[in-house]
Parts: structure tokens; sequence; C-alpha cells
């Protein structure tokens, strides 16, 4: 387990002329990228590590500014790498909060054990996160991420239990 990694960000595009990377971040908590000296980049097979200089916060992106990249171009073959951290570096949770990582994939069924489908995506809202489940008949249904709907998550079984009024359905 110590050699596990969980990912917080993806670089979507350069920024400015410098070699700074417009970053996507996987995490609500975006400042944490302020905590870190070092990450390490995935792309396919290509695995490198950078450390990170400098850290700006614009509307929903993370502008990073890695050593040894100093311009457009440089910056431009970062693209696409998703960038990651050991899972040992991640920020504590609270009670009935997990990872994005952990429960994306997971197998979603109501009560009964009847399996409804696969957690795509985590909308955040203004009020609560809610969860978008991809069903076996390819609608998309979305789950408020509260108590009253959310039963049980198991990120180990890869599974979330849901209690769901007819409507729902």
């Amino acid at each position: 387990m110590e050699n596990e990694i969980m990912e917080i960000g993806i670089i979507v595009n350069t920024h400015g002329v410098k070699g700074d990377v417009k970053v996507i971040p996987y995490t609500f908590e975006k400042t944490r990228f302020g905590l870190l000296d070092e990450v390490a980049l995935m792309r396919g097979n290509d695995r490198r590590t950078l450390k990170i200089e400098n850290v700006k916060y614009q509307k929903q992106f993370v502008i990073l500014k890695f050593a040894g990249i100093d311009d457009m171009a440089a910056a431009a073959g970062l693209k696409n790498y998703v960038i990651t951290i050991p899972k040992s570096l991640a920020l504590p949770l609270g009670d009935d909060e997990y990872y994005i990582g952990d429960i994306i994939g997971c197998r979603v069924t109501d009560v009964s054990g009847e399996t409804l489908g696969e957690l795509t995506e985590i909308i955040e809202t203004g009020a609560n996160d809610v969860y978008a489940v991809m069903m076996k008949n390819g609608r998309e249904l979305l789950i408020p991420a509260v108590k009253k709907y959310i039963k049980n998550v198991d990120t180990i079984a890869k599974t979330i239990v849901v209690d769901l009024p007819e409507e729902f359905g």
C-alpha cells in the first residue's frame, strides 16, 4: 500500500510564456497544491517527477510553475499529464468524506442489492455533491450525496448502497 498514488489534477494548457501550466484540480481543496514540494506526472507509460516552484490560483484552475520548465514550449509538452502524489500525502478526510478517485467507478446498488449502475462523476454544487451514475439502460441518474440517500460507501469493495424514492427510478 505504501506505493499507492492518487490523482490530484490534470494539466490542460500552458499559462503565459514563462513555463507555467494550467491545471484542473481533482480535489475540492485546491490550496493543497501549495503544500507540495514535488509531484509525479503521468501520461500513458511516461512518468516524471518535477519540483514545484510556484503555485497560483485562478478561478477554478491551479497555475503551477515547475523547476526546469521555463518557456511555453516546455510547458506545452506537459499538456494532458495527470498530476499524482503518494496517497500518504493525501489530506485527511472528515467523517463521510471520500477521495474522488476512491469512489469513481464504484458499483451503485439499491438497498435490495439490485445494481443500478456505476458512479462516473461527482458534481460539486453549493449545497452538497451530486453523484452521477451511469445506469445499465444508458441513462444517467443524479443522486444527491446526502445521508438520506447514500446508505453505505465501501471503497475497498468499490460499492455504494443507496435508498432512493420511486421518483428517482
